[in-house]
């Protein structure tokens, strides 16, 4: 019912999160897209396979939603606070075709059904009223874009490709369980581990990297 669709770099400020993972990959992440839905903004690279990484920031130009906004980006020192502890991957989005479906059962975790861009809805996304990751970014955000793949003609391809995703939690076998229970393929590899931590091996034109 859930599939990877994409890694989320999620960072304090834009030009941090690129220098990051321009630290990590060895290359220079093209800007995306300005989300003034949300008041965020994004750079964009493809991982192979219709997935992708994206690198998420509060947009400092951009008014305040009617919201909370995504990926906890309200709470600036908690994410700084993350980013500084080396917490930088610091979730991944899910794909479905029935979220509805999801929220009926899961919606405790995955938060309330968004249907965004406000003026003419493309996709829905799930967003916990204070704007929070699921479970703290152990379990991965929800998109269902209505029936319509997620078009790669703009986002970059610098030839990196995702070899292998992991994440660590202290309770890895009850994420593990809560993955089986929703039917999630795709996502990451669940290991037990001292805190939540996400690492993924990327594949690059320089060989392969890691990015956490």
């Amino acid at each position: 019912m859930l599939a990877l669709d994409h890694l989320t770099v999620i960072a304090p400020t834009l030009a941090e999160g690129v220098a990051h993972v321009r630290t990590c990959l060895d290359l220079d992440v093209p800007f995306g897209q300005r989300h003034s839905y949300m008041g965020s903004w994004n750079h964009l690279l493809q991982l192979g396979d219709g997935t992708y990484l994206e690198i998420v920031a509060l947009d400092p130009e951009a008014a305040a939603p009617c919201r909370a906004r995504w990926f906890g980006l309200d709470d600036q020192r908690l994410l700084r606070a993350d980013w500084d502890a080396g917490r930088r991957l610091r979730g991944w989005v899910a794909r479905t075709d029935a979220i509805d479906a999801v929220l009926a059962t899961h919606g405790r975790i995955f938060g309330e059904k968004v249907a965004l861009p406000w003026a003419e809805p493309s996709f829905d996304f799930a967003i916990p009223p204070d704007g929070s990751l699921p479970l703290d970014g152990a379990a991965p955000s929800l998109i269902d874009r209505r029936g319509k793949p997620r078009s790669m003609a703009t986002i970059a391809d610098l030839g990196a490709r995702l070899e292998s995703f992991a994440l660590e939690h202290p309770d890895a076998a009850a994420i593990s369980a809560l993955y089986r229970e929703i039917g999630i393929t795709g996502g990451p590899e669940i290991r037990r581990g001292p805190a939540l931590r996400n690492c993924a091996r990327i594949g690059t034109p320089r060989g392969p990297r890691q990015l956490s």
